[in-house]
């Protein structure tokens, strides 16, 4: 086991507030992690683009370049898919879309217990590391190669956040089975489960970039079922062939 593994994993921590930046980054240290501090945007996504974090803690507000734009930078310009937990004060449903849209892939509501975002931290790097086999899945037009993760859909190539690749990963691998709510929120944060706008959220994202530039969508939602990934008029056209 490497070094890396056996520590509980390499934290960059990028919050304008010394006393919450403090707290955070003690209450981490003593728990096995090791953490980096910024205290703007700008120096925040240097280290986040130039250095190999396991999970980036990001504060919304922030001097310099506010958390928004240091995340989709660090996603659409850098391409890097180091998984971030996003700290806001603010707490409406449209304020999570717009995180989870910039690339976040987990939000805290501030004030928050250190230990809540200790577990959000572990459970991301969990995550991160578990191991996926290489292959290549296809549902209708959309492909998604899990080695190289390149995302396309009738040869257009396609951005989504890596929470947006691991709920495809998890859908095209089951398809055109239904998928419970509850084992998506397994599969993808374990035993620390998000509040009820999270899952939705990223499905509302993933559903903008996957299915509403095209003619016929592919995410389907079950009524008190779950989720399934489809081509539902190759399935009708099937069907009435064999009929």
């Amino acid at each position: 086991m490497s070094a890396r593994e056996e520590q509980s994993g390499l934290v960059l921590l990028i919050e304008d507030n010394r006393g919450i930046a403090e707290m955070i980054g003690e209450f981490l240290e003593r728990r096995g992690y090791s953490v980096d501090y910024a205290a703007d945007g700008v120096t925040g996504l240097h280290l986040a683009v130039s250095g190999s974090f396991d999970v980036v803690v990001l504060d919304l507000m922030l001097p310099g370049m506010d958390g928004l734009d240091v995340c989709r930078k660090l996603r659409s310009e850098a391409k890097k898919s180091t998984p971030v937990l996003m700290l806001t004060a603010r707490d409406t449903l449209e304020d999570k879309l717009i995180g989870l849209d910039a690339g976040a892939d987990d939000y805290l509501v501030k004030p928050f217990e250190p230990r809540e975002l200790e577990a959000r931290v572990r459970a991301l790097i969990r995550r991160d590391r578990r191991q996926v086999s290489a292959e290549v899945l296809k549902v209708g037009d959309l492909t998604l190669d899990t080695a190289t993760l390149r995302l396309t859909r009738n040869g257009e190539e396609l951005q989504v956040s890596p929470i947006g690749l691991k709920l495809l990963t998890i859908l095209m691998r089951e398809s055109p089975r239904v998928v419970s709510r509850r084992d998506i929120e397994r599969e993808i944060w374990g035993d620390t489960l998000p509040d009820s706008d999270t899952l939705r959220s990223h499905l509302y994202n993933l559903r903008k970039v996957i299915d509403k530039p095209f003619k016929r969508p592919l995410l389907h939602t079950i009524h008190s079922a779950g989720y399934r990934l489809a081509d539902l008029d190759a399935e009708i056209g099937a069907t009435a062939r064999q009929a």
